[in-house]
């Protein structure tokens, strides 16, 4: 493995881990931007224009994106979180100009008003799909009841009222300020030329115009809210949980990932074994979600209605324990191979590599091989998870449940 990095003049910034033995390689744009970095009125505009981006460039259409993609047997796709976006495709190594030409074009697409108005029928579906959802409603609810006002509350689709109302402009705009090259890291992983990739953004990147606009990452409220969303026409209770943890840039996201894993993996955890066993909850599960600036422990749990309050009584429970006395050496061992061959498993293939070095560069600005993960992972201590849980106070959370039920 080696890792190149280069820098263009206009701030767009490249990075690579490079595998002479892969046989394929995948390259990847992510922009710094997500639903936090919206202005009021503008909510959902960042996952409606990740849509617009495949609509076509002012050299291809629609169908001449989709055409290419397949020409070249990629592997494609983009997603939108809080706080980025990411286009990638993973393609054989002889294809790689060809993959670079076509994402460098994408990143300037056209933006025609006849497309905005047909893909905001097709945003305004995808929303009602996911209030149809109860999982989706949920994690919207429970994180706008635990961050407020601030930016991470936000939807990341935005709402029917918001993408209504939004115009082309809006989106021009917004496009103008968040998708300066500063603000853009082009990522490659596998069997990567990188001279020739670093000629080819130079090429078609070099000409980007540079615009400064940073983001707020003032710290998020407290939270610690309780709210009960009643809804008659589902059948089960969806409870969340959520509780501060520490950022994508704190060295205890180690600790928190194991803590998270020993309290609610899908399988093995103590959730699992409190609620999901004895067939109290369908589903319980702790998740630890590192953000910019800040992060959060998410509880999920669903149950029958009437056994709803004792499968969250349940998990308090849990919590509590945990921070008595955090978690056993057969836990921890358990929890820290889990995690490891999560990531040695995608590793091998460089398109799991690619979201893992893009995302170390726009969090931290630094590339960590996978050795160096898994060091760091294995040297957390026991008494280190249990010093994060205790410091973020596991315990401490905002609560929204969602069904049938008035009251837990």
């Amino acid at each position: 493995m080696e890792f190149r990095h280069a820098q263009l003049d206009n701030g767009l910034t490249i990075v690579a881990e490079v595998n002479a033995q892969a046989a394929s390689m995948a390259a990847g744009f992510f922009v710094r931007t997500g639903s936090r970095d919206e202005s009021a009125g503008l909510g959902g505009v960042s996952h409606f224009l990740e849509h617009m981006v495949f609509k076509g460039t002012a050299r291809r259409s629609a169908l001449d994106v989709n055409r290419e993609f397949d020409e070249i047997g990629a592997d494609y796709n983009a997603f939108t979180s809080q706080e980025a976006t990411m286009f990638y495709g993973a393609v054989l190594p002889a294809f790689q100009g060809r993959l670079l030409e076509l994402l460098c074009d994408l990143m300037r697409p056209a933006l025609r008003a006849e497309d905005f108005a047909l893909e905001r029928t097709v945003i305004l579906d995808e929303i009602a799909r996911y209030a149809d959802t109860p999982s989706f409603r949920l994690y919207d609810a429970l994180l706008a009841e635990h961050f407020g006002p601030h930016p991470l509350g936000a939807c990341v689709m935005g709402t029917a009222e918001s993408v209504g109302a939004m115009g082309v402009a809006d989106m021009r705009a917004y496009f103008e300020r968040r998708y300066s090259p500063g603000n853009v890291t082009l990522a490659a992983a596998g069997n990567v030329d990188f001279a020739a990739l670093t000629v080819s953004a130079e090429r078609l990147c070099g000409g980007w115009t540079p615009r400064a606009d940073g983001r707020d990452s003032s710290a998020p409220p407290a939270g610690g809210g309780r709210r009960i969303v009643v809804d008659s026409d589902l059948l089960r209770q969806h409870v969340g949980l959520a509780g501060a943890a520490p950022s994508a840039q704190d060295a205890d996201r180690y600790a928190a990932m194991l803590a998270a894993t020993v309290l609610g993996d899908a399988t093995g955890s103590r959730l699992f074994y409190a609620l999901v066993d004895p067939a109290i909850a369908d589903e319980a599960s702790c998740a630890y979600d590192a953000m910019d600036g800040t992060g959060a422990f998410l509880t999920y749990v669903t149950a029958d209605p009437p056994r709803a309050a004792e499968a969250a009584g349940i998990v308090r429970e849990e919590m509590r324990r945990f921070l008595d006395a955090g978690p056993t050496q057969e836990e921890l061992r358990a929890a820290k191979n889990k995690i490891a061959s999560a990531s040695v498993l995608k590793s091998e293939v460089p398109m799991g590599r690619l979201t893992a070095v893009g995302f170390d560069w726009l969090y931290r600005h630094e590339y960590l091989p996978l050795e160096r993960q898994l060091a760091d992972l294995f040297a957390v201590s026991a008494e280190d998870v249990l010093a994060v849980a205790r410091k973020y106070d596991l315990a401490a959370t905002t609560m929204v449940a969602l069904g049938p039920a008035e009251r837990l």
